[in-house]
């Protein structure tokens, strides 16, 4: 008898609750298929879902709850962002009016973000235009990922109605927005919106300081964000093709002890706020301006053997004999890359060529930064030793 009332929802929570320990006994190399049936139920209970939500939504159940309406409920009680909810809710709409499309989700034949693609669709042409099409459509959806059908989708909005794309398209530009954060725990979170052509315009001017190099430990994400950075500071300190011109203007502020890596000095300062470890600061200043301020309480010995960016000549002359970045398997151009001085100049090292090596923006932080040593031989052969000294790593002939 108590069987008989159990409702399906109820099967499906208790075997959730059974599945931490089914899963922990189940060999790591055969998981894929757990992974790819978790997202098929999740996808199919989407389905489920939209259509509890237009039925719930047209008897005013949220009312019960005291809200005023389906978004705000759901965003509560569903655990949802505002945005996640009020897309549940249109995309629920769209599918009452394209059966066949939330047939195939509830079969798991398409997945959700398909189906959000069809939805979005139907909004910009209306229903009755995407299901002359739902079934070719549909075929699509099945052997594409989201991603690729979106595509398709947008396509199929431009053949029927190219003026509506276009004004959708306009929409979506403006939209558009970039937010720079302050500093917070080292970090500066960007974030933003582009346009189709804006994203492809910046995708293309960082896929080729992105790409990952032989060795290369960084993930996408982080290649991409080192992209950026080298992107702009290419733009900003615009120079010759061999990187001899001026230098990017980014403006640090720093005690000599810092320079020095004196134990207790302080953080560099950025203009743009934020603060530098001192290991960032010797970095940035081994091919920077450096302009001295003399006050109360500084000393008075002036720094002289190295108040200014590593002079065109030199810097070509460094360019000729290490081609490229010289750390083991780096390919980075010329461009890309900073000179390093083997002994920094606050420490006495002078900016001459023989105390000089190229290096990109990545190697350069696993010097200063990460604790790697790099030295160039008599007979040139450039040598990079980790921090542990258990590994040498030789590079190629200079």
């Amino acid at each position: 008898m108590c069987r008989s009332s159990e409702t399906p929802l109820d099967r499906i929570m208790s075997g959730f609750n059974e599945l931490p320990g089914w899963l922990a006994e189940q060999p790591a190399g055969q998981l894929g298929e757990v992974i790819i049936k978790g997202r098929e139920i999740i996808d199919r209970t989407e389905a489920m879902a939209a259509e509890a939500t237009r039925r719930f939504e047209k008897a005013g159940g949220y009312k019960a709850d005291g809200f005023l309406g389906m978004v705000p409920w759901l965003r509560v009680k569903g655990k949802l962002s505002g945005g996640a909810a009020a897309e549940r809710v249109e995309v629920a709409h769209q599918l009452k009016e394209l059966p066949r499309t939330e047939e195939a989700l509830a079969r798991g034949q398409i997945g959700y973000q398909h189906a959000v693609a069809m939805a979005r669709t139907a909004e910009h042409l209306g229903a009755a235009q995407v299901r002359k099409a739902e079934v070719t459509l549909l075929k699509a959806a099945e052997t594409m990922d989201p991603g690729q059908f979106v595509g398709v989708a947008k396509n199929f909005e431009h053949r029927v109605d190219a003026q509506a794309a276009l004004a959708e398209a306009n929409r979506a530009h403006e939209r558009r927005y970039l937010r720079i954060g302050q500093p917070l725990d080292g970090l500066v979170r960007i974030d933003g919106l582009l346009d189709a052509e804006g994203g492809a315009i910046v995708r293309t001017a960082l896929e080729p300081f992105a790409k990952p190099a032989k060795g290369d430990t960084r993930t996408p994400e982080q290649r991409l964000a080192d992209g950026l950075v080298e992107r702009c500071q290419a733009e900003i300190g615009p120079g010759h093709p061999d990187g001899a011109g001026p230098r990017p203007q980014l403006i640090i502020k720093a005690s000599r002890d810092t320079l020095a890596g004196i134990g207790g000095a302080p953080a560099g300062e950025v203009e743009w706020g934020g603060t530098l470890p001192a290991e960032t600061v010797r970095r940035l200043a081994c091919d920077s301006a450096v302009t001295r301020i003399t006050g109360l309480g500084e000393l008075e010995q002036e720094v002289t053997h190295a108040g200014r960016s590593i002079p065109p000549a030199t810097r070509r002359a460094m360019v000729a004999r290490d081609h490229r970045c010289v750390f083991p398997g780096c390919d980075r151009p010329t461009p890309w890359c900073d000179g390093h001085h083997l002994v920094h100049w606050a420490d006495g090292g002078p900016t001459k060529l023989e105390n000089l090596g190229l290096v990109c923006r990545t190697h350069h932080r696993k010097v200063h930064e990460e604790g790697w040593k790099l030295r160039r031989e008599k007979d040139g052969r450039w040598i990079a030793t980790p921090p542990a000294r258990t590994v040498t790593a030789r590079i190629r002939s200079g």
